[in-house]
């Protein structure tokens, strides 16, 4: 069964945050296409566990720089971000493949510069979202004064415009499944 949304969030980001403890290995060692790629896929995980503690019940896709558009809809600190972050898309493949690089492979290419910007980027996304996720405490409710006017089934407007995001955001993630 699923937990709440913050919860799920949580979880993607618990595996994000392990991710990244083994990407600065990684990099460590010398294993700096690896250290790239798993980079990016730090910042995806974390990009998810965003838009999962939002309400989004499907993110599809791979890209840094969807992910984090979609974010943005929520919090546009993830839009101001967006560019910087984005240079990880370029690690997905080339990463991993030959056929990416003409004469040579990965393992030959990529260098301790490379895997230690990937992995500054990563651990920045993994902060931002860290930050964003830290559970609210509970809000106390207060008993309306007498003469207090708010119909107590009337929706609050705040809850009303996430519903309508989440509702735009779930058509978009099926449009997405149907390409």
């Amino acid at each position: 069964m699923r937990k709440t949304n913050l919860e799920e969030g949580l979880r993607w980001l618990e595996q994000a945050e392990e991710d990244l403890r083994w990407t600065r290995h990684l990099a460590e060692q010398g294993a700096y296409h690896l250290a790239c790629f798993l980079a990016q896929q730090v910042t995806e995980k974390a990009l998810k566990a965003f838009l999962y503690s939002r309400g989004m019940e499907i993110v599809v896709g791979h890209s840094i720089t969807r992910l984090c558009s979609e974010a943005a809809e929520f919090d546009k600190d993830f839009g101001h971000r967006a560019q910087k972050w984005s240079v990880l898309d370029a690690h997905y493949i080339p990463t991993r493949y030959p056929n990416g690089l003409p004469d040579s492979i990965p393992a030959r290419v990529y260098t301790a510069d490379a895997a230690s910007e990937a992995v500054r980027l990563a651990a920045e996304a993994v902060a931002l979202v860290r930050g964003k996720l830290k559970p609210e405490p509970p809000v106390e409710e207060k008993t309306p004064s007498p003469g207090h006017d708010r119909d107590k089934d009337a929706p609050n407007p705040e809850e009303v415009t996430l519903r309508s995001r989440r509702a735009n955001l779930k058509t978009r993630c099926r449009r997405e499944r149907r390409k």
